[in-house]
C-alpha cells in the first residue's frame, strides 16, 4: 500500500497507532482486535519504509495467530505475507520465501485457486522469484496471477497493472525488450486512467519504462520519465522512501552514461544515504549502488576512489549470496 500524499499518510498512521493503543488498553494485548490493529499499522509501516517497526508488530501479530486461531487462518495469511514482503524489500530472501508459500497454501485452500487474493499471493511469491532471478518460475505465477486478476477484476483495474507491470520486468531482466515495452505502455495506460496521473504506482511504471531505454542507450527518452517518477514519488511517499533512492540511482545511471559525472555521483549518493537509512549497511541495493560510484569514479580516472567501495560492496554480496 502507498499513500497519495505524505499528509495521508502521516493522519493515516497516526490513527492506526491511537487505534492500537486505544485497543490494548482496553482489551490487552492478546486480543483479535489487537492483532488487526498491529497488522494495519505493520503495513503503513511498510509503505514509509519502516521495516524494523512493521516486523515487530507483525511478529506480535502471528504470535497471536499461531496461538488463538488454526492453521488456515486468513488472518494468520495476511499476517505472513506481510512479514514476508518486509523480508523481501529487506533482502532477506530465505526468509520470505517460506512465508509466501505457507501464505498461498492457506488461502488456496480456504478461498479456492481462483480468488484474487490467491492472485495476491501469487504475484508477491513471483516477485521473490524475480529477485532470485528464477524467471521462468516468476513468469509462470504472474501469469497465472494476472488471469485470476483479469476475471475476478476485468481487464481495466490496478492489480492488473501490476501484474502487468511485473511481467514486463521479467521480460527486461531476459533481454526481451519489444516485450517488456508493449506490456508497459499497456500497465501505464491502465494506471493513469485508474489511479491518475500522480500516484506512486505510476512512479514505478516510469521507472520502468525508463529503464528499457537505459538499456538501449535512449537516455533522451529516459530522463523526462525518471524526473516524473521522481516528483512523484517525492510528493506522494516524502524525500526518503525507498523508492525515491530507487529512481535516485536510475538518475544516477542516466546521467553516468551521458558522462555527466558530477551529477551522476550526487544521485547515486543521495541514493545511498538513503538505502543506508532505511535498508541497513548490508542490503543487495547497497552493493548495487556501491558498484556504481566504483564504476562512476573509474570512469573519472580515480581509483582510489573506486578501490573501497568495490571491497565493500563485495563484502555485502559476501553476505548476501
Amino acid at each position: 500500500m502507498k499513500p497519495d500524499t505524505p499528509e495521508n499518510h502521516v493522519r493515516s498512521t497516526m490513527e492506526a497507532e491511537n487505534a492500537l493503543q486505544a485497543s490494548e488498553q482496553a482489551l490487552g494485548p492478546d486480543h483479535l482486535e489487537v492483532a488487526i490493529a498491529r497488522n494495519n499499522l505493520a503495513v503503513l509501516y511498510y509503505a514509509e519504509g519502516k521495516y524494523t517497526e512493521a516486523e515487530t508488530l507483525l511478529e506480535q501479530a502471528l504470535l497471536f495467530w499461531k496461538q488463538k486461531h488454526g492453521a488456515y487462518d486468513l488472518d494468520l495469511a495476511a499476517s505472513l505475507n506481510n512479514l514476508a514482503e518486509i523480508h523481501r524489500a529487506r533482502g532477506h530472501l530465505e526468509l520470505a520465501a517460506p512465508l509466501f508459500m505457507r501464505a498461498l497454501g492457506i488461502c488456496e485452500k480456504v478461498q479456492g485457486p481462483d480468488h484474487p487474493d490467491v492472485a495476491t499471493c501469487l504475484h508477491n511469491l513471483a516477485t521473490l522469484y524475480r529477485d532470485q532471478a528464477r524467471y521462468a518460475q516468476a513468469e509462470h505465477l504472474l501469469q497465472r496471477a494476472l488471469e485470476i486478476s483479469e476475471k475476478a477484476c476485468g481487464s481495466h483495474h490496478p492489480t492488473v497493472a501490476t501484474c502487468l507491470n511485473n511481467l514486463a520486468e521479467i521480460q527486461r531482466a531476459q533481454g526481451r525488450l519489444e516485450e517488456a515495452a508493449a506490456l508497459l505502455v499497456q500497465a501505464l495506460a491502465i494506471g493513469e486512467e485508474t489511479l491518475g496521473l500522480n500516484h506512486p504506482d505510476i512512479a514505478t511504471n516510469l521507472n520502468n519504462l525508463a529503464l528499457l531505454h537505459l538499456a538501449r542507450q535512449q537516455y533522451a527518452d529516459a530522463e523526462p520519465l525518471l524526473q516524473r517518477a521522481l516528483k512523484i514519488s517525492q510528493k506522494g511517499l516524502g524525500p526518503d522512501h525507498p523508492d525515491v533512492a530507487t529512481t535516485l540511482h536510475n538518475l544516477g545511471a542516466l546521467y553516468a552514461g551521458l558522462a555527466k559525472y558530477t551529477q551522476a555521483e550526487r544521485f547515486y549518493k543521495r541514493a545511498l544515504r538513503i538505502n543506508e537509512k532505511n535498508l541497513g549497511p548490508n542490503h543487495p541495493s547497497i552493493a548495487i549502488t556501491l558498484k556504481s560510484l566504483a564504476t562512476l569514479h573509474r570512469d573519472m580516472h580515480h581509483p582510489e576512489k573506486a578501490e573501497p567501495l568495490e571491497k565493500r560492496a563485495s563484502a555485502i554480496s559476501a553476505k548476501n549470496p
